[in-house]
């Protein structure tokens, strides 16, 4: 069915006809009919708000939904045809009841306006598509605590300043990368609260005349309450700017996780092994394998962190209250939401693929003098100050460098050239094995610790029903 009317439902005010060009300007339709569910939706609870006040009859309501129901089935079927001299969704829908079910359909608008529902679908949608990117959250956590507890005992070299720092377990970086996305979680649903209060009935920014329950529309849309303030109701987007700060921050700890896996894979580092399933090849060097799922993914975090900025800059010289500026929230909006869900998913499905090469982690973790530290620390447990230790370390490390043998690979004799202090016990703290073990403490990279913080992740996922 088509609604090409040239007659639009504010045209009354206007002695001629919008600008071709104008119209196409002005119009959203292009980009907000993926809004068409949620507006229906809040269209049919207002309709059954308004039959149970007594401005509607049963008789009415039920045309109403009725005829939504029948637009929602072509829309869902790809029989609609949607107008821009319509503007937007919200007049396309309007119109096209109208036409199927006469005067009635014209009743719908009371009491509201397409300010508040605008504001209504937002909410609505973006509150789906917090629960679905929850989810994929969920499942890469869920691969990454499985990751990591498949390798608690898997050494690897530690870094600091991208410098062999201190041996840690390839299950210990992975449960990192699991804290990130749980303060990400965290935020998630933060928003999501803020997200689910209900617009609906503050109308175009001063409320309505008509006797109108707030609270069932809300309560029949599922929100948690309705807003407290009409001006604020229907100009608010702080919840989408908030979705958006979350969102450029998993990106950034996504983006983070992926310069580590494109190191990884590299020649150089050789950590890894990405499945051919997450690479592609070169068109000219056949020896090529590119990571192009983390690179992809460290790339769109730039254009998420724009639109954030987008949404700020939008919102921050407004006036109370809806002004047409607000139209560009949805772009911005809507881009983060697809970016962010494809990015989970492409890493929910690769993290648990990961394969990790143990030779040759432990090999680096062998170099760079991994082990320094413990022979400070067991010499501050001999006795010595830390800063003498410290200074009897570096010259342990300046003589290996100039022998090339790394502090477990020397002598008693060697060592003791800088303490005497040093016994034969020192070679159970200089081994790569024994560092990791003995930081035997909550959030150390201790394997039996790793084991058990894996299994504190996986309760609290397990809660998340």
């Amino acid at each position: 069915m088509s609604q090409d009317s040239s007659i639009k439902p504010w045209g009354g005010r206007f002695s001629e006809a919008t600008d071709a060009f104008v119209e196409r300007f002005t119009a959203s339709v292009n980009f907000d009919q993926r809004l068409y569910h949620h507006d229906i939706n809040g269209s049919i609870a207002h309709a059954t708000m308004l039959a149970e006040v007594g401005v509607l009859t049963d008789a009415e309501r039920d045309q109403i939904i009725e005829g939504l129901e029948a637009i929602r089935a072509e829309i869902k079927a790809g029989e609609f045809g949607w107008s821009v001299r319509l503007e937007d969704v919200h007049m396309n829908i309007e119109a096209a009841l109208t036409e199927r079910i006469g005067i009635t359909g014209k009743k719908l608008h009371t009491g509201r306006s397409r300010n508040d529902q605008v504001a209504t679908d937002i909410r609505l949608y973006l509150r789906d598509e917090i629960d679905a990117i929850a989810r994929e959250l969920t499942r890469l956590q869920q691969g990454l605590v499985g990751l990591a507890a498949r390798h608690a005992d898997t050494i690897m070299p530690g870094f600091t300043h991208l410098q062999t720092a201190q041996p840690v377990t390839f299950g210990h970086h992975l449960m990192a990368w699991n804290e990130m996305l749980q303060r990400d979680y965290s935020r998630l649903m933060d928003c999501r609260k803020r997200v689910n209060q209900s617009p609906l009935g503050a109308a175009a920014l001063a409320g309505t005349t008509y006797p109108i329950n707030r609270a069932r529309t809300a309560e029949l849309l599922g929100f948690e309450a309705p807003t407290e303030n009409s001006l604020d109701s229907v100009s608010d987007r702080d919840f989408a700017i908030e979705f958006c700060a979350f969102s450029a921050l998993l990106m950034t700890h996504l983006s983070r996780a992926s310069e580590e896996l494109v190191l990884w894979t590299s020649a150089q580092f050789n950590f890894i092994n990405l499945p051919d399933r997450f690479c592609t090849g070169s068109s000219i060097m056949p020896q090529k394998k590119n990571p192009d799922v983390p690179e992809l993914v460290r790339g769109k975090t730039g254009r998420v962190n724009g639109h954030l900025i987008s949404l700020l800059t939008l919102m921050k010289s407004q006036p109370l209250a809806y002004n047409k500026d607000n139209q560009e929230d949805k772009e911005p909006l809507f881009d983060a939401i697809d970016t962010v869900k494809d990015c989970l998913r492409a890493f929910a499905d690769m993290v648990p693929a990961i394969e990790p090469r143990k030779a040759e982690m432990l090999e680096a973790a062998k170099r760079g003098f991994s082990t320094a530290t413990d022979l400070a620390d067991y010499l501050v447990r001999k006795g010595v100050a830390f800063r003498d230790a410290h200074e009897i370390v570096g010259k342990s490390v300046a003589y290996g460098i100039e022998q090339g043998k790394d502090l477990s690979e020397m002598s008693l004799e060697e060592l003791n050239q800088f303490s005497d202090t040093i016994g034969q016990d020192v070679f159970d703290v200089l081994t790569l094995e024994g560092s990791v073990a003995a930081r035997d403490h909550i959030g150390g990279t201790a394997p039996a610790q790793v084991r058990a913080a894996c299994e504190r992740a996986g309760k609290l996922l397990a809660q998340r029903g």
